[in-house]
């Protein structure tokens, strides 16, 4: 499965790249078209409810077209968790590297995903559709690549001491769940507000380790 994706998923754009072609052009609308299409319809629908004929319908290309791209609902819903992951793994990295503390770290990075549902709305809308489905399909290779770094930063800061000496797979994990609970909800209030998220889940995470560090 994860070879599949990893053909269907185009890297991020460079800008140093040179103009695409037209049938470059034409590959790439017809991808998006698929992936907007298929927004709509796990919003609406949801994973389950949904076929390939449905998405198929939302983006008016033949069917012949969809299958040189995806083979499945299961391959759309894939990419779009891996676009998602792509569009917000920057951001991770930029506040990792503004950050002086773990502490700056972990709120400027809740804050900065926050931020992005908050901007992004089709990507919310499919996520709150379908939160069934995200538990069990979150081994794409971008959103393994994605947690594996936030897991990195936070090993990198235990091992210089930034950090109380705690289980960091441990924590990468809570810290994960935390963010997708919490950024739920907030999504949920009529004027979602990521700052205030971001120091709710922050000082949760923060409060907590002190209690969780290791013996050696």
């Amino acid at each position: 499965m994860s070879d599949t994706i990893e053909k269907t998923v185009k890297p991020a754009p460079d800008a140093t790249m040179k103009p695409l072609g037209k049938r470059e052009r034409t590959k790439a609308n017809n991808r998006e078209a698929i992936l907007a299409g298929a927004t709509e319809v796990f919003s609406e629908l949801g994973y389950g409810a949904t076929t390939v004929r449905d998405i198929i319908r939302q983006t008016g290309l033949a069917s012949g077209t969809f299958y040189n791209y995806f083979k499945s609902k299961e391959e759309v819903f894939e990419a779009l968790m891996d676009d998602s992951m792509m569009r917000i793994r920057p951001r991770l990295r930029a506040e990792r590297i503004r950050s002086r503390t773990f502490e700056e770290y972990i709120h400027n990075a809740l804050r900065a995903y926050f931020e992005f549902l908050v901007a992004d709305q089709s990507a919310h809308r499919v996520m709150r559709r379908n939160t069934g489905a995200l538990r069990v399909r979150m081994d794409t290779p971008e959103v393994i690549a994605g947690f594996e770094e936030i897991r990195t930063y936070i090993e990198e800061d235990i091992a210089a001491g930034k950090l109380r000496k705690v289980d960091g797979e441990y924590l990468t994990a809570a810290a994960i769940g935390l963010a997708q609970e919490i950024g739920e909800k907030m999504m949920l209030r009529d004027n979602p507000d990521p700052q205030e998220a971001a120091e709710f889940a922050a000082n949760l995470i923060l409060s907590g380790v002190p209690g969780l560090a290791l013996k050696d």
